[in-house]
């Protein structure tokens, strides 16, 4: 057992190696840091979506903007496009699970929100058609994928790409990666030193 566990803990070094050395990545960050705030500061809103454990992640992520990541501030309006079961189960009954957060964008999606999607493969379906509805009403739309990108690559005003193929270490990359963001945010708007 001791080695299964050695593996992965090296598996998470080596991500987060990756992750450190990648300036692309970083300086993407920064820009969709930057495109939080702009929409935050003009009484808009930061949205997450995502499936299963991705799902939980933009919950956690919209929490963190919402309550508080480091310290006591002001809330910030963030939500996550996952948590409410009567939207989600109306949405897939009668148009399909394809729509749940495409339906929920063209309803309170307003132009300069961010539309943060997380997907492993970058192929969720249903949120490469909420990002595709985003575009349309211009909404900044942020992928968390794997390496590649997938199809949200195309349709991604910034896309963070975590250095792996696997499922799981793509998501531990996404909430290290989700935390830096969600601090960026707080230092900037609420410096601790004001």
């Amino acid at each position: 057992m001791q080695p299964f566990i050695q593996s992965e803990l090296d598996k998470a070094l080596d991500l987060l190696r990756a992750l450190r050395a990648d300036e692309a990545l970083m300086k993407a960050l920064e820009q969709v840091a930057d495109a939080c705030i702009r929409a935050l500061n003009a009484g808009g809103k930061v949205m997450f979506c995502g499936n299963g454990g991705s799902a939980a992640d933009a919950q956690h992520l919209a929490a963190e903007l919402v309550g508080k990541l480091g310290y006591d501030r002001p809330g910030l309006a963030a939500l996550s496009l996952t948590t409410d079961t009567s939207i989600l189960t109306a949405i897939g009954n009668d148009y399909g699970y394809d729509d749940v957060f495409h339906r929920q964008i063209e309803a309170i999606g307003r132009e300069g929100d961010v539309l943060v999607g997380l997907s492993t493969s970058g192929r969720s379906r249903n949120v490469v058609k909420a990002f595709a509805t985003a575009r349309r009403k211009r909404i900044v739309t942020v992928a968390m994928t794997g390496a590649s990108g997938g199809d949200m690559l195309a349709l991604a005003d910034h896309c963070l790409r975590m250095p792996s193929e696997e499922t799981q270490k793509i998501q531990e990359g996404h909430i290290v990666v989700g935390h830096i963001l969600c601090g960026l945010i707080e230092r900037l708007m609420f410096p601790r030193n004001a």
